[in-house]
């Protein structure tokens, strides 16, 4: 596997660093296309990573800090599909495994599109089970919710 390229993004961020993220964001959840300010603001409460591999840009990664009684984060790793695997996935994924736990997280949950089989088949290796499936007020769109088990 190629070293990645790591860049935090935080609220600070620049426009470039921020559509980056934003790219890859949308292109890999089309159902919930977001704005720049959307990822700004995501920016300054989120831990945000880009990847880049040989200088292009190859995928995402977002940790929602703990939160409620049980410190529940949220982690997500994307890749895109052309960089698909080759090891970027797991690495992205154990940065934000980390870093949600140094955060104080004790349970890890991720959401997936139905539609994104990779996404849902990656979890799934990773230790992820299905907690919940649903569609959001006049979406068609099915959004599955997962939880680290053990």
């Amino acid at each position: 596997m190629t070293a990645l390229d790591i860049q935090h993004v935080d609220g600070a961020a620049g426009d470039e660093q921020l559509e980056a993220w934003r790219y890859v964001h949308n292109t890999i959840i089309p159902a919930h296309v977001l704005s720049l300010a959307d990822v700004r603001e995501r920016a300054a409460r989120n831990h945000l990573e880009l990847a880049y591999a040989d200088g292009e840009l190859i995928g995402n990664s977002t940790v929602r800090p703990p939160a409620g009684a049980d410190a529940t984060a949220m982690v997500a790793a994307r890749v895109l599909a052309a960089h698909r695997g080759r090891g970027h996935g797991g690495h992205l994924y154990e940065r934000a495994l980390l870093k949600a736990r140094e955060l104080g997280a004790r349970v890890i949950e991720t959401c997936v599109l139905e539609s994104n089989e990779d996404g849902l088949r990656f979890a799934e290796r990773h230790g992820f089970v299905q907690t919940d499936r649903y569609q959001l007020d006049g979406d068609p769109t099915w959004w599955i919710d997962l939880r680290l088990a053990g």
